[in-house]
């Protein structure tokens, strides 16, 4: 297919399908988003999961960046860590941490971990609590 047939075929495409952000179902009950991508049948593919797992690291990044002022100066491993845990429990459900906040941008991490692991969102990711709790406590991955 020429470059040229591929863009009005998208667009032919376009105008039927129309672009939706969020899942739904089609009229045959099919999950469907984006541009007609029918997820029951056809799901995602590996590329396509870590193009949007790219995506996502960016955005969870720039929402860090942007509602914590101090994100930028944690070490690295630290960002890694919150980053994790945000793209876990949400932007909100992250904020929600106040405590663990409070401690990181006093720089007190044996405190900020403590908050993450005293939390209802620990007890129910376990392990996952655990390891970016550590993370946090001694900036080491």
């Amino acid at each position: 297919m020429t470059p040229e047939s591929r863009q009005k075929l998208k667009q032919l495409l376009v105008n039927h399908e129309s672009y939706r952000q969020f899942p739904y179902s089609d009229t045959t009950g099919n999950l469907t988003v984006g541009i007609g991508r029918n997820l029951s049948d056809r799901g995602v593919s590996p590329t396509e999961a870590s193009y949007l797992l790219d995506d996502d690291i960016a955005y969870f990044y720039s929402k860090l960046s942007y509602f914590l002022r101090f994100f930028n100066q944690l070490s690295e491993n630290r960002q890694i860590a919150l980053v994790d845990m945000c793209f876990n429990v949400g932007v909100q459900g992250f904020l929600n941490f106040r405590k663990m906040i409070i401690a990181l941008e006093a720089g007190d991490y044996e405190r900020a971990a403590d908050e993450m692991l005293n939390s209802k969102w620990a007890t129910q990711v376990g392990q996952r609590a655990l390891t970016l709790a550590n993370i946090v406590r001694t900036g080491n991955i």
